[in-house]
């Protein structure tokens, strides 16, 4: 018997560990395409002859795909198979890598981009589902989970310098074509040691009595018949929920990123501002009336829950705007290479790397709601300091306000914003709230380059009030610490207090 629990006589094809390091290579590449593609911004739009509005649209269109069918992923793959889900999701991110390398126009690329996202926001919370079901034994569950977050955020990390390294050395359209090797490998890999029936096995309910669940390549029994039922009406997807969502959501960015090109007066604008309006009106009507919304109406009102949320939308908002207007003020008017870029990116993308593996030690030292304050100031400061780029004393003159930006964003969100609110969630409704929980942070880098966009214009090469986004989002992260303070208290069981298991939670990569 081996420390995992399998059998001696297991061949590889059912080894856990070989199965780990497929999903991780499938996870690996989707959250390398997050962070590799800012740098590239200015080359694309050079090459393909875009404006100022596509390369924004470069770095939303992923973004937003990723976070408008987040919360629906889970229920389709408890639908229609976990190993079914990934493998379609790891296949469409691949065949749309392709796309985005052989883009020939702005257009193209970016609904390209959008293609990417999608199929995203299918393999990130199903590999961790996934994951979470390799171990039986609870210390190799956890251990398994880590290495999920910390491949996450190795490639949240290398992202700027691998992207000015290809870009540099072979053309942008190499940041595309990488992930087509990457993700063939993981899709065989996949396809062959994943199950493909799904049994099923008895998980323990809120009320302590057993309810099936579906675990891929975990034996167990089959479902009662009023359990089944409430089940399968539980697993289908909110198809007019999910429709509304993308519309209002869609609208709405569309409008901040095109205001520049049409104007704010325009009757196009003020249609869509008017429109995403109506549209997400209608969406939160429905989901207070639908018996199975993708978004519960009754978690957001927990305190605990829209903290969390609040927070994540904040860190990832300041985050990505600096992202985006740094990487066009570093190579456009600046002149940097690609590669310097990314090398200037390292304080930015370590320190989040680094702030994310020892985010849980800090939490059990000083609780969450004092964790998530240290963060939210932190990346205040870090705003803050980011004003300096425009003098002349150089990349020291910012550099520390990187790593302010990097270190405060896992402490503020992610696994401690999880288990912040964890303790005043209903256990069967453990993993809808991560999940709304991480649309907001989607959601926060969407608006993000939006709103950038609209704070600080660029006119020619140069970028034009940069401070005024930065403190905007400076002042957002004081916002979200001042509603921390009020809203948020604390349990006597803070530092102990375990995640449930039942449903894996997404740890703190952006």
């Amino acid at each position: 018997m081996r420390p995992d629990g399998t059998p001696a006589s297991t061949s590889r094809r059912d080894s856990p560990s070989i199965r780990l390091a497929l999903v991780c290579v499938a996870t690996f590449v989707v959250y390398l395409d997050a962070s590799i593609t800012p740098v590239a911004v200015p080359a694309i739009r050079a090459d393909l002859h875009a404006d100022v509005t596509a390369a924004q649209w470069l770095l939303d269109a992923y973004t937003l795909g990723f976070a408008c069918l987040l919360l629906t992923a889970g229920s389709v793959g408890d639908r229609f198979g976990r190993k079914a889900t990934l493998l379609t999701g790891t296949a469409g991110f691949t065949a749309c890598s392709v796309a985005c390398a052989l883009a020939p126009s702005p257009g193209i690329l970016i609904a390209a981009r959008g293609g990417q996202g999608v199929f995203a926001a299918a393999v990130v919370p199903l590999s961790l589902a996934v994951t979470a079901e390799l171990f039986a034994d609870p210390r190799q569950r956890t251990r398994a989970i880590g290495v999920w977050g910390g491949v996450a955020g190795t490639a949240v990390a290398l992202g700027p310098i691998i992207g000015g390294l290809l870009v540099q050395t072979a053309g942008w359209e190499s940041m595309f074509w990488i992930n087509l090797p990457i993700g063939v490998v993981a899709l065989a890999g996949l396809s062959w040691t994943l199950p493909s029936s799904p049994p099923r096995r008895p998980s323990p309910s809120p009320n302590g009595r057993a309810v099936d669940e579906r675990h891929d390549g975990l034996p167990g029994t089959a479902p009662a018949g009023g359990v089944r039922k409430d089940r399968e009406a539980a697993s289908r997807p909110d198809t007019v929920g999910q429709t509304l969502f993308v519309l209002g959501s869609g609208s709405l960015t569309f409008a901040m990123i095109e205001s520049g090109r049409f104007g704010w007066s325009s009757p196009v604008i003020l249609g869509l501002l008017l429109g995403s309006a109506v549209i997400l009106t209608l969406f939160v009507r429905w989901e207070i009336r639908c018996s199975h919304p993708m978004l519960p109406p009754r978690l957001l009102r927990v305190p605990a829950v829209a903290v969390a949320c609040v927070v994540n939308f904040l860190g990832l908002f300041g985050m990505y705007a600096v992202l985006f207007l740094l990487t066009v003020y570093l190579q456009e008017t600046r002149h940097l290479s690609p590669v310097e870029t990314g090398v200037r990116f390292l304080a930015l993308t370590g320190f989040l790397g680094v702030a994310s593996m020892g985010a849980a030690a800090v939490v059990a030292r000083l609780g969450t709601r004092t964790t998530m304050l240290l963060g939210l100031l932190l990346v205040a400061a870090g705003l803050g300091g980011l004003t300096l780029v425009e003098d002349a004393g150089g990349y020291f003159t910012y550099g520390w306000a990187l790593v302010l930006l990097g270190a405060g964003i896992p402490l503020s969100s992610g696994v401690v914003a999880i288990q912040a609110m964890m303790s005043a969630v209903p256990a069967d409704l453990a993993g809808t709230a991560s999940g709304a929980m991480n649309t907001f942070r989607q959601f926060g880098a969407v608006f993000g380059v939006a709103l950038a966009g609209v704070l600080s214009p660029q006119r020619g090469d140069a970028v034009t009030s940069m401070n005024v986004t930065f403190i905007v989002a400076a002042a957002g992260a004081l916002a979200g610490a001042v509603v921390t303070v009020i809203v948020l208290r604390e349990r006597g069981d803070h530092a102990s207090r375990a995640i449930p298991t039942a449903e894996p939670q997404q740890p703190s990569v952006a």
